[in-house]
């Protein structure tokens, strides 16, 4: 099986881009031979910048539409991913192509924790409806919107939450996303055993391939 830990990212074209190839390294080493199965773990993911999350988990997500936003008057901007890169309204959001990992369909267990938020949360939308997916952990931190930016003349920028995150299905949110089986996260709170990826584990080790 293969291990996935994303954490949130935000800073300069710069960071993004080392995020991304990193990222995907480290995919590349974990799928070293071929995994039958994919944990992604975003317990610790609080945020940032979706895209380059997006750019290093599309070809594990496998190619077609993940998701949208959703504004107030119900229009959807969609997200998708095409050679395992994400794109918006069809348009590339600049991180280039990957080879799909296990053919994009390999099962995949989403770890969310109560710290996983904002883009995090947005990542854990983009699984939500793929087949072969099933998420573990506690609800997410009730923040799966995007914020818009908006130059006031005195120089003062107002970020506005304008757009809630739906998943492929076309369901939206805008709460804490409870996971598919609850576990109660141990990580960080002392505890010497990780529940929550032994039940992920125990999920993926029943799916073909890796029984």
């Amino acid at each position: 099986m293969g291990y996935l830990s994303l954490p949130c990212v935000q800073g300069s074209e710069k960071v993004y881009q080392q995020y991304v190839r990193e990222g995907r390294d480290a995919m590349a080493m974990a799928d070293r031979p071929n995994a039958c199965g994919w944990v992604i773990d975003l317990r610790r993911n609080r945020g940032g910048n979706m895209w380059p999350m997006l750019a290093v988990v599309g070809p594990i997500l496998g190619d077609g539409d993940v998701g949208s936003f959703v504004d107030a008057d119900g229009k959807r901007t969609v997200w998708s991913i095409e050679k395992g890169g994400p794109r918006l309204d069809g348009d590339s959001t600049g991180w280039g192509t990957h080879p799909p990992v296990g053919g994009g369909s390999a099962p995949v267990a989403v770890l969310t924790s109560r710290s996983t938020a904002s883009s995090g949360e947005a990542v854990t939308v983009a699984f939500r409806g793929r087949p072969n997916t099933r998420s573990f952990g506690e609800d997410t931190t009730g923040v799966p919107t995007g914020n818009a930016q908006h130059r006031r003349s005195d120089g003062a920028i107002l970020n506005l939450t304008e757009v809630k995150d739906a998943d492929r299905t076309g369901r939206a949110y805008d709460s804490p996303i409870p996971p598919d089986q609850p576990v109660v996260d141990n990580l960080g709170r002392g505890g010497s055993k990780d529940p929550v990826l032994d039940a992920a584990t125990q999920w993926l080790s029943e799916q073909p391939g890796c029984s």
